[in-house]
């Protein structure tokens, strides 16, 4: 999401029933994008409970491939992000997604993200149980995440029985890099593990945090229909989610940073 200035923060937009606006309804939305959708809840190993959400390209046809897509903190599938998933059925893609553990309407108290590599383990067994599917099997397969959705889906491939099973990455601004002026330093990451023990759920101020925000290259009109999002996370980070966002990253950080 896209931090302004105090001086320059917009108001909260009127709320809307989709990121398009009231009306048309979603069916009629879908078709004049050229794509269609459906929703259902997947069961994961441990009884996790993901929303996901799938697009396909009208009319329907033999897919170029699957795409396997995460989002990013915060977010959920069921409103701006979607229009990735769109786009990409549009061009005759197979798409498929999930809100990730804690986000959205899959299970998991909110935003806290204390385990990421079982976060990634139910986005996976969701992602495989789609990939080993007669329809998409013999398709190629790629996995697309974004921001925070990027740490994921990587460890989604890393943690993959057969990682032969995808094709490629698709990474949009990935997190991992925490940037300077938002890492909390060794000190403060000390202190979090303290409280982490009994505490991890509990929310704290993160460095370079406003309220509600975060970084990002979105523009004005944008942030507005993100901001409208009945589903997105405002509240500070947990500090349990902070700690296991720092201890994946810094191992990226010496490689790619």
């Amino acid at each position: 999401p896209y931090r302004h200035p105090p001086e320059t923060r917009l108001e909260m937009p009127p709320p809307t029933r989709y990121f398009w606006g009231d009306e048309p309804e979603p069916d009629e939305y879908y078709a004049s994008q050229g794509v269609r959708n459906s929703q259902a809840y997947f069961t994961t190993p441990t009884g996790a409970k993901l929303f996901t959400q799938s697009f396909r390209p009208l009319p329907p046809g033999p897919a170029k491939a699957a795409v396997f897509m995460t989002h990013g903190y915060g977010s959920d599938t069921g409103w701006l992000f979607q229009k990735i998933a769109i786009a990409f059925a549009s061009w005759g893609y197979s798409v498929h997604c999930a809100d990730l553990l804690g986000h959205g309407r899959s299970d998991g108290l909110r935003c806290y993200l204390g385990d990421l590599n079982s976060v990634a383990d139910a986005a996976l067994s969701y992602f495989l149980s789609v990939r080993n599917s007669d329809e998409h099997r013999h398709l190629p397969a790629f996995i697309f995440g974004e921001s925070m959705g990027g740490l994921v889906s990587l460890l989604v491939y890393l943690r993959s029985p057969e990682p032969a099973a995808w094709t490629g990455l698709i990474l949009s601004a990935p997190l991992f890099v925490i940037p300077g002026d938002m890492k909390p330093s060794k000190l403060r990451l000390f202190a979090y593990g303290l409280l982490v023990r009994d505490g991890g759920h509990v929310a704290g101020p993160m460095p370079g945090q406003q309220d509600g925000g975060g970084r990002g290259q979105r523009t004005r009109r944008s942030w507005k229909v993100i901001a409208a999002n009945p589903k997105r996370y405002t509240g500070r980070p947990r500090l349990g989610t902070m700690t296991e966002i720092a201890r994946m990253c810094d191992p990226l950080q010496g490689k790619f940073g």
